[in-house]
């Protein structure tokens, strides 16, 4: 039978520092890392432990290195990398089942709780989101629909929510810019406007139910598209 360890090898506790600077956002992803010189020196390690715990976080897939120039960030964290993984092995539909669960509680909370200041700033964000409407910018409309999610999410003052929610929008991008490419319209943007609504106004109950109107919007897209054909 395998015994339960409780001390961390050095390499992983060098590694789970590491880790740390990246996901704190003090390494952003696409940055740099400090070179092996620096590194090694802030971290009172050898130059073998250093890039043994490097190593461990190129095959988590938090960083990777180019060859001659250096080691960069290129996940925020650990989690991110499994998600991505993931949902690049799922289809449509079921990452879609998976964002109408996560937005349906969100938006459940953030009715309960969010502030004055993310009431306000979600009624811009969804002004913004109608502009880029009104102005035909498909790309904007996408942008502006995942950031008004996000900060609904965010009103909800889950941390952990918010943290799988946004590597959830990351990791299925693809597939939201594709289904939002067909949705924007009048009834979509009004669905939208409704939940907001509700949320300044402090409605849970009329939140979820906007929230599983436009899912079952979205579902009668991928019925009509060919779902992994759009």
């Amino acid at each position: 039978m395998l015994q339960k360890t409780n001390r961390l090898t050095l390499v992983e506790q060098v590694a789970l520092q590491m880790e740390r600077q990246i996901e704190s956002g003090k390494w952003a992803v696409g940055m740099r890392i400090p070179a092996e010189p620096e590194l090694m020196v802030e971290l009172n390690v050898s130059r073998n432990t250093l890039r043994e715990a490097i190593r461990a976080l190129i095959h988590a897939g938090l960083l990777k290195t180019k060859q001659g120039d250096g080691t960069y960030v290129c996940s925020s964290s650990a989690l991110g990398v499994v998600l991505q993984k993931r949902i690049m092995r799922s289809d449509m539909l079921q990452t879609l089942e998976v964002r109408h669960a996560l937005e349906r509680e969100g938006a459940h909370l953030a009715a309960q709780r969010r502030t004055d200041d993310e009431a306000r700033e979600l009624l811009l964000q969804l002004e913004r989101w109608e502009g880029a409407a009104a102005r035909g910018d498909m790309d904007g409309i996408v942008t502006e629909d995942i950031r008004l999610h996000q900060g609904i999410i965010a009103a909800s003052h889950n941390e952990i929510l918010i943290e799988l929610y946004n590597h959830i929008a990351d990791a299925s991008q693809d597939s939201i810019t594709s289904l939002t490419r067909y949705e924007a319209n009048a009834d979509f943007l009004e669905m939208h406007r409704q939940l907001v609504e509700a949320i300044v106004d402090q409605d849970a109950d009329r939140a979820v139910a906007t929230v599983h109107r436009y899912i079952a919007e979205s579902k009668a897209v991928l019925e009509v598209k060919g779902g992994e054909q759009l």
